[in-house]
């Protein structure tokens, strides 16, 4: 804990970054299995749990071409299954199939329409770093 009982720095929002955002909207949406947050026009939110995923329009936030996340961003999930069978349906570019990894993890690695890296995690299996058998 922080100085004075506050809980320490917490990430709170990802941005990532999309160039037709209603065709990520729709995307996410059906992705997630959760309903859209489209307070801002620019920007979609998505509340997963304490972190908001954050879908932004670069062109209108006066970027020019939006580049792809540089690395995956991992998203918990209690039904991997199911997201999975949603990414194949909205055919998002597979990169691996659900799988068990070294480190115990059971997951599986797509993009998104922009090229985004996601990776899907069963919550059941999340590695946190301490204790790994491997390690």
């Amino acid at each position: 804990m922080a100085e004075g009982g506050r809980i320490g720095p917490r990430v709170f929002r990802i941005a990532i970054p999309a160039s037709r955002i209603d065709v990520s909207r729709d995307f996410y949406e059906t992705l997630l299995g959760i309903e859209v947050d489209a307070t801002v026009p620019s920007r979609l939110y998505f509340h997963c749990g304490d972190v908001i995923v954050a879908l932004i329009d670069w062109t209108v936030e006066a970027r020019r071409d939006p580049q792809p996340t540089p690395d995956y961003i991992y998203i918990a999930t209690s039904e991997l299954d199911a997201v999975y069978e949603r990414a194949v349906a909205l055919e998002a570019r597979i990169e691996s199939v659900i799988e068990q990894r070294a480190w115990g993890e059971r997951s599986f690695y797509c993009r998104d329409p922009d090229g985004n890296r996601l990776c899907f995690v069963d919550d059941s299996t999340l590695f946190l770093g301490r204790g790994a058998e491997w390690a």
